[in-house]
């Protein structure tokens, strides 16, 4: 479905969220996103008549939700070019880096003990910092981080920085505060080149972009669900097989073993053995219904649709005087941060509030980037397949109202 100011009018009537909230212009997509109809209705659907346990009952209501279950990871596997024992179901995209920091050292260190060094960005997100900080606390290894160069990474920095020594690379594909769409593939390729694992946050490139695993390269990436109109509470890490066969279990418990005595146990085969306990079902098939919906539409028609409003709202901010953007203009996802001149980005936001506008402001969860930027934190827009022009006419309209206001 190629997008259009009127498909997408047409399209955000599958939003109740809208119809609840007359006027509502919802521009803090990348922090969490609405949910259609269409995900509501099978979420409604699954727990008033399909819900039972999964994988625990010989008896049908429970059989009927493996089959479910088990069909959201075919749907997800399938629009990232994985196979379904390699996506691992968890909480969100924090989980699953979590999850990682702690397991890959038992694979590393099997290898080589030599590589005690993590190459990471200045521009991740917490979740892609801190659990490689408490690694590197843990195992008495080594941080280094790639700086930038504008608004975007520099390339001959990491060139620098990765080495022989480098046990794991790991950065975001999308910056969540800068929109700036990292080159995943040639940082990849270098890092492969030094025998370095690979790690991809992904939590705001694939609901909007299409990501191919095999193409991207990644030995391991990571996404939200609620990020790409999926209920809160299911994430995706997506590992390779030969690698996630190798590692040791995050969690322990039910459904993640093969065989138990008092004294021992064995690990199940792939995915259960990183998925111990009641997984949370309703999500998983919520989150295959999402991506029915984004396939439906095609998502490299939400992601042209994407950039257009990018390029739209880049042509009319530029005119409101006092204004800073934090965005390259050339290489970014529908994400644009932005301050106005003497005026507290919570104010800003407040401001905006008042007239139905959504946005977000503070740190986005960067406070280190926030630093390098030299500002406490920034006001951030971002898109989604349901944002229209008029949306940005009213930001861009309501933003100079608030710029008078406090000129006065």
């Amino acid at each position: 479905m190629k997008l259009s100011n009127k498909t997408v009018h047409t399209l955000k009537k599958d939003f109740p969220i809208f119809k609840n909230n007359p006027g509502l212009i919802y521009l803090d997509n990348a922090a969490t996103s609405q949910k259609p109809k269409q995900v509501i209705d099978v979420l409604k659907k699954f727990y008033e008549k399909e819900y039972a346990n999964v994988h625990r009952g010989v008896y049908r209501l429970s059989s009927n939700a493996t089959e479910l279950y088990l069909k959201s990871k075919e749907i997800i596997a399938e629009f990232i070019g994985a196979k379904p024992e390699e996506i691992i179901y968890t909480r969100n995209t924090t989980e699953s880096l979590n999850l990682l920091s702690y397991t890959l050292p038992s694979i590393i260190n099997a290898t080589n003990k030599k590589r005690d060094e993590i190459v990471l960005t200045e521009m991740e997100h917490h979740s892609n910092l801190i659990p490689w900080q408490q690694l590197a606390k843990r195992g008495g290894w080594k941080l280094k981080f790639i700086k930038l160069k504008g608004y975007e990474l520099d390339m001959e920095d990491f060139k620098k920085k990765v080495s022989k020594k480098t046990a794991v690379v790991a950065l975001c594909h999308v910056s969540n505060s800068l929109g700036t769409i990292n080159p995943v593939q040639e940082i990849i390729k270098i890092a492969k080149e030094k025998g370095a694992l690979t790690v991809i946050d992904a939590a705001q490139s694939v609901p909007h972009m299409k990501v191919d695993v095999l193409k991207v390269g990644a030995d391991f990436l990571a996404f939200s669900g609620h990020k790409m109109m999926a209920p809160t509470g299911i994430g995706v890490l997506y590992g390779k097989k030969q690698l996630l066969e190798k590692m040791q279990p995050f969690m322990f418990g039910g459904e993640m073993i093969k065989k138990v005595t008092l004294n021992s146990a064995t690990w199940a085969d792939l995915p259960a053995k990183f998925e111990a306990g009641t997984p949370h079902i309703a999500g998983a098939i919520g989150l295959g219904e999402a991506i029915n919906y984004i396939k439906k539409i095609g998502i490299e028609n939400i992601e042209e649709w994407e950039k257009k409003l990018l390029d739209y709202t880049l042509e009319k901010i530029k005119d409101i005087k006092g204004i800073k953007i934090y965005n390259s203009g050339k290489n970014s996802s529908g994400i644009l941060s932005f301050n106005l001149e003497g005026i507290h980005p919570h104010d800003v936001a407040s401001l905006l509030d008042e007239q139905g506008i959504a946005i977000r402001a503070g740190h986005h969860c960067n406070m280190p980037l926030m630093k390098i930027l030299g500002v406490p934190g920034t006001c951030r827009i971002s898109f989604y397949l349901y944002n229209t022009f008029e949306d940005i006419d009213a930001l861009i309209s309501t933003l100079k109202k608030i710029k008078d206001k406090f000129k006065k």
